[in-house]
């Protein structure tokens, strides 16, 4: 009988495509095409040098197995395929009590994940996934670009692309891919790069086949300067939409905590027009920790300053303010403490980080500190609302 071994998979669902993973993998044990990004398993050793650098959590997937899926079953499909049931030895049988064991230990270790796979809420709708691809991309029409920014060193846009008769159904919290056109170094095509979109699923305008994305310019960006500089009229290819779990709860009591830096601000954007206009004053409440350089980096200023606290309770932060101490959001988030633990011990509330990775770190912190002024354990907390498909982060 063949000895079972742990498989490394990626779930398809969850993937979004950003391809950090097989960028990180130090013996290219990871491949893709234009739907799926694969592991080869005659090639992986589990160093696990790949699960931390994954945004969403869908690298952390493993089957016990006898025989390894091949790369032709990876690229095959839309979905992770179910745990195997392996053969059931018993313990009559001379020397398969050991295997019986080794199956249990590996089933064990493979379901423990390496942090914990992301969920979606339970009332959140079922997204639609890898619609268009790179071979076969959407092509969207630009009918905006806005600069949302008065910071020369920080060029934010506003970009609005119309889809006209193609279906690109998106939900809250989903991202897309951008085609920027050209080659690279090697004299290939550009891969899609990942964006979150950052209007609600009826669109950019009410009931238009539309939607937005929030754009900052990188100096080297080859995306990022080449959306920056679209023009209305300007045809993109467009590749998506992609991401099954960081997305909004559709229960109206549902408790929103949202974190965020510079453009991780997209999907909160996206999560409070939702609640706009689907909730509404039934909403119950969102609460969102926004963190910039200065007023005039910090992406959609203005409009903040119009949405009714009611309905958004925003703690806008700075740290670049000249006369002032520099103040991040985790620092804001200790500060009215009383707020994030009464959330924390609300069994209705969902968190949402997004931005950039360093954000992490301070963050966990400051949760830890306010979850055990309430005698709580953060780790066992955070872990608790994950699984219930409570606690998402998305940060690059």
């Amino acid at each position: 009988m063949n000895k079972p071994i742990k498989q490394h998979l990626i779930d398809p669902e969850i993937c979004i495509r950003c391809y950090t993973c097989e960028n990180t993998c130090p013996i290219n044990a990871i491949e893709h095409n234009d739907d799926n990004v694969v592991v080869n398993p005659e090639i992986c050793n589990h160093c696990m040098d790949c699960i931390p650098v994954c945004p969403t959590g869908s690298i952390d997937e493993w089957r016990v197995v006898l025989t390894p899926y091949s790369l032709e079953d990876q690229y095959a499909w839309d979905e992770l395929p179910p745990q195997e049931d392996l053969p059931d030895t018993g313990e009559a049988e001379g020397g398969l009590e050991a295997f019986d064991e080794a199956v249990a230990a590996l089933l064990a270790e493979a379901h423990s994940g390496a942090g914990g796979k992301a969920k979606p809420p339970a009332s959140a709708s079922k997204p639609t996934v890898n619609l268009y691809t790179a071979a076969k991309p959407a092509v969207a029409k630009v009918t905006g670009n806005f600069r949302l920014t008065d910071d020369p060193a920080h060029d934010v846009r506003h970009i609005i692309l119309d889809f006209g008769g193609q279906p690109f159904p998106v939900l809250e919290g989903q991202s897309l891919g951008i085609i920027p056109p050209g080659s690279d170094a090697a004299g290939k095509p550009h891969l899609p790069r990942l964006y979150s979109v950052s209007s609600p699923r009826d669109g950019e305008r009410p009931n238009y086949n539309n939607l937005s994305l929030t754009v900052k310019r990188e100096e080297k960006g080859i995306a990022s300067n080449y959306l920056c500089d679209l023009k209305v009229g300007d045809e993109v290819q467009v590749t998506g939409p992609f991401g099954a779990t960081f997305l909004i709860p559709d229960d109206p009591e549902a408790r929103l905590l949202m974190i965020c830096t510079g453009t991780g601000s997209a999907p909160m954007r996206a999560f409070t027009m939702r609640r706009q206009r689907a909730a509404g004053a039934k909403s119950g409440g969102m609460t969102m920790f926004f963190g910039a350089r200065a007023p005039e980096s910090l992406p959609y200023f203005g409009p903040l300053k119009k949405v009714p606290k009611t309905l958004l309770d925003q703690h806008l932060v700075f740290s670049r303010v000249g006369g002032q101490p520099k103040e991040y959001v985790q620092d804001r988030m200790q500060a009215e403490e009383e707020i994030v633990a009464d959330l924390l011990q609300d069994p209705k509330t969902h968190i949402y980080i997004c931005g950039l990775r360093g954000m992490e770190e301070g963050i966990e912190r400051t949760l830890t500190n306010i979850a055990e002024s309430t005698g709580q354990q953060w780790i066992a907390l955070r872990d608790t609302m994950r699984e219930e498909g409570r606690y998402h982060v998305e940060t690059y």
